[in-house]
């Protein structure tokens, strides 16, 4: 069992940046992990955004989000990160993070824990 908690989350300007983190615990390190970033806007499907390989050598990213995202993790601190700058008003919305024993899957049914969500909201 996984549990996932995520924070960082909060009101920017567009232009600005944030970091999100995703603190992980129970009783398996996340070191075994593929960890994946994901966002929810209203009316919107889940979409995916990043993925982290459990070694943190393999990453990819929604194309929407190339460039201006970083996915990275500390295996030591059980922790996943989502640095992101130059956020723009289409990035407002509930970001999750998600881990799974699989391979790296941008699919979010492949994911068999999540967070509760942390709300992101880019103002214009």
């Amino acid at each position: 069992q996984v549990q996932l908690v995520e924070s960082g989350g909060g009101l920017v300007q567009a232009g600005g940046s944030l970091r999100l983190s995703c603190a992980a615990s129970g009783r398996t390190f996340i070191s075994s992990y593929t960890m994946g970033w994901f966002r929810q806007a209203p009316g919107n499907e889940r979409e995916f955004v990043a993925v982290i390989s459990w070694s943190g050598g393999d990453t990819y990213y929604a194309d929407s989000v190339k460039g201006r995202f970083t996915i990275s993790r500390d295996n030591a601190k059980n922790t996943m990160y989502l640095q992101m700058n130059t956020l723009k008003p289409e990035d407002t919305a509930v970001y999750y993070c998600a881990a799974t024993r699989a391979r790296v899957t941008v699919a979010p049914g492949g994911y068999l824990y999540w967070g509760q969500g942390t709300q992101v909201t880019v103002s214009s």
